[in-house]
């Protein structure tokens, strides 16, 4: 049976800067002898609203790894071609600037419907990254760090790529390997190293954009009550007025985050399960 963490070149390793991604490239490096091929890239894209432990534990991997990680953002550019930049630790984004350029650029805020953050900071920055910067074209693979538990955020990448929309192959090497969340805990476990964010039962409330509003309210709340300062961001992109900006909530169905800063303990009685289900992986 082939290893399903040997990724064939050309090909891009997503990256999110979550535990499970990163088991993942690590058992990529291992089937590879510690080595990527010149054609296998290993890509995180940071939207501005990563908790710095998620920076950190980018830089690490690559370091204790000796694995070098391209950081990506998104950047405003009138060609959509152009709307991708390489940063480093240093250089990242920290107080959410590419995030709020897709908004400007938008004019109006994403939601459970229309998540076009996902679609323009991660999907289309990677695919604008690997044809400029890499050469790619169409037929190169993505490998992806979803798990054997995540079957139906699979089936639905799944047809997405038979959509023909994003011009890659998609992998799922945790997910063919029968991987799950205890796995991922396991493995974390034995590391010299880790993501310095709490793991509450397998997951990473802070993980990926700090208050994404696909969290559910009870752990929005939650994050606002340990660090209310985050959510400063969040209900400035609400409230917004000017060029290329809108009013508006990032939904309907829950608090304002502006409401959830000084009311916070009203959300928690929504307690609301997470909806996430797009490329934003733990």
């Amino acid at each position: 049976m082939p290893d399903p963490f040997f990724i064939a070149e050309p090909a891009v390793i997503a990256f999110s800067g979550g535990r499970t991604s990163g088991m993942m490239l690590h058992h990529v490096l291992r089937a590879h002898n510690a080595v990527l091929p010149d054609d296998v890239h290993v890509v995180f894209c940071n939207t501005g609203k990563e908790h710095d432990a998620t920076l950190d534990f980018v830089r690490a991997c690559g370091a204790h790894w000796n694995v070098p990680i391209r950081w990506i953002e998104y950047v405003d550019a009138d060609e959509p071609k152009d709307r991708w930049q390489e940063v480093n630790h240093a250089t990242a984004a920290r107080n959410g600037e590419p995030f709020e350029a897709v908004i400007r650029r938008k004019n109006f805020l994403p939601n459970p419907v229309t998540r076009f953050c996902t679609t323009e900071m991660k999907i289309h920055a990677t695919h604008r990254f690997a044809r400029r910067a890499l050469g790619f074209d169409v037929g190169y693979t993505k490998a992806v760090g979803l798990r054997f538990d995540e079957a139906h955020r699979v089936s639905r990448a799944r047809g997405r790529e038979e959509s023909g929309k994003d011009g890659w192959d998609l992998a799922f090497p945790l997910y063919d390997a029968g991987l799950m969340v205890r796995d991922v805990t396991a493995f974390w476990t034995a590391q010299p190293f880790d993501l310095g964010l709490p793991n509450q039962n397998g997951t990473t409330p802070m993980g990926n954009c700090d208050l994404c509003f696909l969290k559910g309210a009870g752990k929005i709340a939650s994050i606002i009550a340990a660090e209310p300062e985050r959510a400063a961001w969040w209900a400035r992109m609400e409230t917004i007025v000017g060029q290329g900006t809108t009013t508006g909530t990032f939904r309907t169905d829950r608090p304002s985050y502006a409401a959830m800063l000084s009311q916070g303990n009203l959300a928690l009685a929504d307690d609301s399960p997470d909806t996430i289900d797009c490329a934003c992986t733990d």
